[in-house]
């Protein structure tokens, strides 16, 4: 037995939860990018804020594909936020590019909520 592993999570019991804070931080850079390009912070519809838990009961090939969309859209904000950063330090507007860069990210996110299943906007099964 190795020390500690009574304490750690069964493998995969973490994923839920590692979904849900990438998931979560992709959300809160999205709404740097919007304060950024001037626009108002959108209201989270259902969909956007049950996500993970939407898709810790969707099939296996939904689950992994709205990882690589996280994934994705992390690899772009990350870097395009520091641009814009940039931009805005030397005194240029980052609105243009920041609401590119806006679009862009509700053009993926839209795609990775189509991966939710069917039953996904009745909310997550709860079982008695």
């Amino acid at each position: 037995m190795i020390p500690g592993a009574a304490h750690r999570p069964a493998f995969g019991h973490s994923a839920p939860s590692a979904l849900s804070r990438k998931w979560t931080a992709l959300q809160d850079a999205a709404e740097v990018v919007a304060a950024l390009a001037g626009i108002e912070p959108e209201r989270a519809t259902p969909e956007i804020r049950n996500f993970p838990a939407l898709m810790r009961e969707a099939e296996r090939w939904r689950r992994e594909l709205a990882e690589r969309g996280i994934e994705e859209m992390t690899a772009v904000l990350e870097p395009g936020i520091g641009a814009l950063l940039g931009v805005n330090a030397r005194g240029a507007s980052p609105r243009p590019a920041a609401l590119a860069l806006w679009r862009e990210f509700v053009h993926a996110r839209t795609a990775v909520l189509a991966l939710l299943p069917p039953s996904g906007a009745f909310g997550p099964r709860r079982s008695a």
